[in-house]
């Protein structure tokens, strides 16, 4: 927040950084993103897109700044030109591309990918079609520059067409994209799992089990953690259950059919895949009444002392009955419900003052936990009859940041674990915190978390109360010391982990990461087991989870190449 002073703007330094200069010359005032580019065939080519305040706004969808757009530089940055209005939505895009043979071949990253072939002064859509929207990432091959052809004798007079490179890689809302024909006829990379998942939730069929979640502007889906088929799980094996970008997905209790799913803003539905029934059942207020606020990805959870009663959270927090149709307020605003920042224009991913984490207690029914995006954290211990505020009782570090997770434990209802990350105010530090007194005092139990590694959720393992999980932006980590000591587990990648889920019968550990989709760690009945003394003897026989043999149907995997994605049973 700068109150107002206009501090934005482009700088450049000549010196590795020691100092920077502030450059103007033809650029907007009063800026806000700014996405920059430097051509790598003529470095004193400079391209920004920037968004600029001054003028005010169009609507969402308008491509076209009022006084920001598409500025170049033809001198390393000294004058710039505005040679076009093109700024698609710069809250979530703002990247421009400068092909490195040819600077007059600019790209836009948008709802579309925009290209122009004179410098930026005009922009075309053609090289979207067949892609999934919403362009966040592109990266252009040097070198691919095709062979120039002979020209035909007509053509001997005119000038040689300019050339472009000609392979480029396209990260979407749908996955990656590849061209070999300077983006024309893209290549849908689908054999990599690139799912970008929010959240999940798990059901008991057997014998393998069913995981439902959301993932970015792609619905909510559900599907088997295993099939019986050495084919392996494929796309069909996964059903689409609706929406636009999913959340939560909840499993109906009793119908096996039927689920609760979630898109942005609280849009809750009841979906029933046996007759193709959807029902749209977000909580309204009364007219005249002021606006419910949701979050772009609203808590929703099912009780398990009441199977079938739904909790959601918005600026309070509501309690859905039968089968979503029926809904109460149990909750006054949890939020500090400041007007010059709920106020938000947009798509709803810009919303603020929220309840944006939702627990109930496993153990004692109507104890209920509520922490919001502006830093407020909440307990009930009567199913929302009356509500005590825990802030001021949070370490000071942690005090109106963001709380993304409450894990009330497993095995003891006086205890809570809170998530809290305050990357959006500057520090990138991983913040965990537990408390044995329902929230009266609370100890640290980030150990030795990577620091510059913001943690998304904490998980206590329904059994053993040191065996706690992290999920932050770089891994997935356990502790077997309830939070002393912390070690990186699996083959993630460096990608951010969002849920964790533990399955109650197969103890299998289930993560939903934004980018690499959904993987499952078979049976952690070793880890439950293990203790820091285990680690200095030569062997150790942990317990066997039991197994049951399935036919397994024929099928053509080992025949069909590598052209078609699988995941593993």
């Amino acid at each position: 927040m700068t109150s107002g002073e206009d501090v934005g703007g482009i700088f450049k330094s000549t010196d590795g950084g020691a100092t920077w200069k502030k450059l103007g010359g033809g650029l907007s005032a009063q800026t806000g993103r700014i996405g920059l580019a430097i051509s790598a065939g003529n470095p004193r080519v400079v391209m920004a897109v920037v968004q600029s305040y001054e003028g005010g706004f169009g609507r969402l969808d308008d491509l076209r700044s009022k006084t920001g757009g598409v500025f170049r530089s033809d001198d390393g940055g000294e004058k710039w030109m505005r040679v076009s209005a093109m700024d698609p939505r710069p809250f979530y895009f703002s990247q421009i591309r400068i092909d490195p043979a040819n600077d007059q071949r600019v790209y836009i990253l948008g709802f579309a990918l925009l290209v122009s072939d004179d410098g930026g002064k005009n922009f075309r859509e053609d090289l979207s079609e067949k892609v999934h929207p919403d362009c966040h990432a592109l990266a252009i091959q040097p070198g691919t520059v095709p062979p120039p052809k002979p020209p035909k004798p007509e053509d001997k007079n005119k000038p040689p067409k300019p050339q472009v490179c000609q392979r480029l890689l396209l990260g979407t809302d749908g996955g990656v994209y590849q061209s070999f024909a300077g983006g024309k006829n893209w290549d849908h990379l689908n054999k990599i799992p690139s799912g970008e998942y929010y959240r999940i939730s798990l059901d008991d069929t057997k014998p393998y089990f069913r995981i439902a979640g959301g993932l970015q502007d792609n619905e909510n889906w559900v599907g088997p953690s295993g099939v019986q088929s050495k084919e392996g799980i494929r796309n069909f094996d996964w059903t689409a259950l609706a929406g636009g970008d999913g959340f939560y997905v909840l499993f109906d209790p009793t119908d096996r059919d039927t689920f609760y799913a979630e898109s942005q803003g609280g849009e809750v539905h009841r979906i029933n895949l046996l007759n193709g029934e959807i029902r749209r059942l977000r909580p309204e207020p009364a007219e005249g009444q002021p606006r419910y606020r949701f979050h772009w990805n609203s808590p929703m959870i099912m009780s398990r002392h009441k199977p079938g009663m739904i909790y959601l959270g918005g600026n309070c927090v509501f309690k859905l009955t039968d089968r979503m149709e029926k809904y109460s307020v149990i909750s006054p605003d949890l939020t500090y419900n400041d007007p010059t920042k709920t106020n938000a224009t947009g798509s709803g991913a810009e919303n603020y003052g929220v309840v944006f984490s939702l627990a109930e207690s496993p153990k004692r029914a109507g104890l209920l936990w509520a922490g919001t995006d502006d830093g407020r954290l909440w307990i009930t211990e009567n199913d929302g009859g009356k509500w005590t505020e825990l802030t001021s009782n949070l370490p000071e570090p942690a005090r109106g940041q963001w709380i993304v997770r409450i894990e009330p434990s497993n095995i003891d209802a006086n205890v809570g674990y809170v998530a809290i990350n305050a990357y959006r105010s500057g520090t990138d530090s991983p913040m965990i915190l537990r408390t044995a007194d329902l929230g009266k005092t609370w100890q640290s139990i980030t150990g030795d978390l990577p620091q510059g590694d913001p943690v998304e959720l904490i998980r206590e393992d329904p059994v053993n109360p040191k065996l706690l999980y992290a999920g932050t932006h770089f891994g997935v980590f356990a502790s077997f010391d309830q939070g002393a000591h912390w070690v990186r587990i699996g083959d993630v990648p460096s990608v951010r982990v969002d849920d964790i889920q533990i399955h109650p019968r197969t103890s299998d550990l289930v993560i939903a990461t934004h980018g690499r989709s959904i993987a499952i760690l078979d049976d952690t009945i070793p880890f439950r087991e293990f203790t820091p003394e285990m680690a200095s003897k030569q062997a150790q026989l942990f317990s066997v989870r039991p197994v049951s043999g399935a036919y397994l149907q024929p099928g053509f995997v080992d025949s069909n190449g590598k052209g078609i994605y699988r995941g593993q049973n």
